[in-house]
């Protein structure tokens, strides 16, 4: 009884404290909102009256002094930047927070960009005070953005706080005097039941899904009790049917998943194959006096195909998920080149800015990555596009190799950026969508990255990150 009105008394305290809480944020949230609301029309109609031509070169002109009527209207601050995130004018010589004015920072710049409301409230709590901070944009007549307007807010709790206070003073008191009749009730009936109930505990702690628990066998218990471990002794029953379904379950689930990953690794390197076969039907001249050259190139190329086949199947014969690394000292610009030698679309372009970065990688996986980038590279393009491109630029910067596979396909929406790595993911009418993520996997074992931008309509570069490694 004593924990039920501990437990009790502790979620009402925890809910009466959110409740406060939540009713501080909800009340200050609304209230910025609407004053954000009000300044916003404000400024709209002061842009939509001025003589001045709409840039966001002219904002400091334009309210130039309108900015402090307008603070003292609202009683706000107000700081107007442009959209870099630079300030170009404020109400006051220095930010409520800030002794000196600061431009807005770069991850608040790109939380604005990217938002689809084109607005973003920053929390900060600075010696004990908390203060909101809004970021939104402002638009000419034609929706075009010509800055950024920022009010910091400051939030005043005080009354709830006192509030809180007094709540929690008056419902103490009752709680003490609640708990000293518990513990008079308590104390009567805690010879009755606390062996019975220590056994129960103890077996509760003791239960466990990966093992076989034990059923309770208590005799001369009250009907409370024995109600309890007939549930409990349900509950065994019923988790060891729960245990058995889960273990089988992700022994299905887990070799199906193996079974998709092997199809996937071992068909991957088919369709290079496929192409220098192709390739090679083509432009096969007995005549060529370089015929034992391509042979020879044609020969790599396919054996390089094979032993990466050969890999994948010997690794997860092992129960790997991938072959395992076999690191070489190797050139990765020679490299990204004769990867891209089984393709036969004319509108690939390599570039590079210098013939040789060495470094120790493992030779298949790095042409798997570019093989697997460029693929998808050239499916991303329209079958009606009039002037395919897909552009590899390799070059050094710092202690990295950067690899770039850049098209001008579909581009990539909004939706799916956040799920591209998934693995099983896939916006393609065919394939398993576990090509990208197991290039991730690659790529972060050599402790590098892969990034992307894409734009709609416009195309998307991939940007691969690998260290180089001349150990």
């Amino acid at each position: 009884m004593i924990l039920l009105t501990l437990i009790a008394s502790v979620l009402i305290a925890a809910v009466s404290i959110y409740q406060f809480k939540k009713e501080a944020r909800d009340y200050h949230q609304d209230r910025l909102e609407r004053k954000e609301d009000a300044i916003t029309e404000h400024i709209n109609y002061i842009l939509s009256t001025t003589t001045y031509p709409l840039t966001t070169e002219n904002l400091p002109l334009i309210f130039k002094d309108k900015i402090y009527e307008l603070a003292n209207i609202h009683s706000l601050e107000i700081n107007i930047h442009d959209l870099k995130g630079n300030v170009l004018i404020s109400s006051k010589g220095a930010f409520s927070v800030d002794k000196v004015a600061k431009p807005i920072p770069p991850i608040i710049l790109k939380i604005i960009q990217s938002s689809t409301s084109k607005r973003f409230v920053d929390l900060q709590m600075i010696n004990g005070q908390k203060y909101r901070s809004s970021y939104s944009y402002l638009k000419d007549t034609k929706f075009k953005p010509l800055g950024i307007l920022n009010l910091p807010y400051v939030e005043e709790t005080s009354f709830y706080q006192d509030e809180l206070r007094n709540f929690l003073t008056r419902f103490g008191q009752v709680y003490l005097f609640m708990l000293l009749i518990s513990f008079v009730i308590a104390y009567f009936l805690s010879s009755y039941i606390t062996k019975s109930l220590q056994t129960i505990s103890d077996k509760i702690r003791e239960t466990q899904l990966n093992k076989k628990n034990e059923k309770i066998q208590l005799y001369a218990s009250s009907h409370e009790i024995k109600s309890l471990v007939d549930a409990y002794n349900g509950m065994v029953d019923k988790l060891e049917e729960s245990a058995v379904l889960l273990a089988q379950s992700e022994r299905e689930q887990a070799w199906r998943e193996m079974a998709k990953q092997v199809a996937h690794e071992i068909k991957n390197p088919l369709t290079p194959m496929r192409l220098t076969v192709q390739s090679f039907q083509r432009k096969f001249d007995p005549t060529d006096p370089n015929i034992k050259q391509k042979m020879d190139d044609y020969s790599k190329t396919l054996i390089q195909q094979i032993d990466t086949m050969s890999s994948v199947a010997s690794a997860f014969s092992n129960f790997a998920s991938l072959p395992a690394q076999q690191n070489e000292t190797l050139n990765i610009v020679y490299v990204v080149q004769l990867a891209l030698d089984i393709f036969n679309e004319h509108f690939i372009h390599f570039y590079a800015q210098e013939e040789e970065i060495i470094t120790k990688i493992d030779r298949t996986q790095l042409i798997r990555i570019i093989t697997n980038l460029v693929k998808n590279a050239i499916q991303a393009i329209p079958e009606d596009e009039e002037n395919p491109m897909v552009f590899v630029n390799v070059f050094r910067e710092g202690e990295n190799a950067k690899i770039i596979v850049k098209d001008n396909g579909k581009g990539i929406s909004i939706e799916n950026k956040n799920r591209i790595f998934e693995p099983k993911f896939t916006t393609k009418t065919s394939g398993m969508g576990l090509g990208l993520g197991i290039i991730k996997n690659i790529v972060e074992s050599y402790h590098g990255s892969i990034t992307f931008e894409s734009e709609l309509g416009a195309g998307t570069e991939f940007t691969v990150t690998l260290p180089i490694i001349n150990t």
